[in-house]
């Protein structure tokens, strides 16, 4: 497994931020996905899936894999987490028909309590996601955030691709979250994911800033603003 890497510290200039959910808020549930690829040898060390979540997403981009291709995710996945090569086909197969939306509710560290000190400083934030309509719910199950005054962290607005009936990468979708962000200029707009696909892609196309969220330093090689933790937004 490898070590997050401390990247340089960023400049403040920016005046609200827009997050993705999935692998920056939460990551499919390692507590379900460890026993479940344990049986082909893999590791139950939860650290590791978390790990593995981020190479995989790194692999997914870098065979530019739309939304619905999640065949090199699966692979390098399952090897991440230690399944042995002559068994890595058929855990890849097994992940991808286990995984589901409602698997993506592992609440990462820090996740909740960045939101909240960004709201506590006056920072406007919201969520803008590829999903199926159930983010919002989970986001609120896992204890990380809800729209307005609740338990956990507020936000402006909760964006479903599957509710707006628009995803990333097309930058319409950002179209459903700006107006809660009136009198803000959109390239003062910071959108946080973890895909150079999708979100850093989407994202640029919108003329918001993006910033990949790359705690491993799986894309060094890529000209992108990145972080190796949400903290780093503070």
């Amino acid at each position: 497994m490898g070590i997050p890497v401390a990247l340089p510290a960023m400049t403040r200039d920016f005046d609200a931020v827009l997050f993705d959910a999935g692998g920056v808020l939460v990551v499919p549930d390692p507590t379900v996905l460890a026993p479940l690829l344990s049986f082909y040898g893999a590791t139950t060390d939860l650290s590791t899936y978390i790990r593995a979540h981020y190479r995989a997403m790194a692999a997914k981009s870098e065979h530019q894999s739309d939304e619905s291709d999640w065949s090199k995710y699966n692979d390098a996945y399952v090897e991440v987490v230690g399944v042995a090569q002559h068994h890595r086909q058929e855990a890849s197969y097994v992940l991808n028909r286990t995984r589901s939306a409602h698997l993506w509710r592992y609440r990462l560290p820090g996740s909740r309590e960045t939101l909240q000190a960004l709201h506590d400083v006056g920072v406007p934030i919201g969520i803008v996601s590829n999903a199926t309509g159930q983010i919002e719910q989970i986001l609120g199950h896992a204890g990380v955030c809800q729209v307005g005054p609740g338990d956990h962290a507020p936000v402006r607005c909760i964006v479903d691709s599957h509710i707006v009936g628009v995803a990333k990468p097309d930058p319409r979708i950002f179209d459903y979250a700006l107006p809660h962000f009136e009198g803000i200029d959109r390239q003062r707009i910071a959108y946080v994911g973890d895909s150079l696909v999708m979100d850093v892609g989407g994202s640029r196309a919108a003329g918001l800033r993006p910033i990949l969220l790359d705690p491993f330093n799986d894309a060094s090689h890529h000209d992108v603003e990145r972080i190796a933790s949400l903290e780093q937004l503070l």
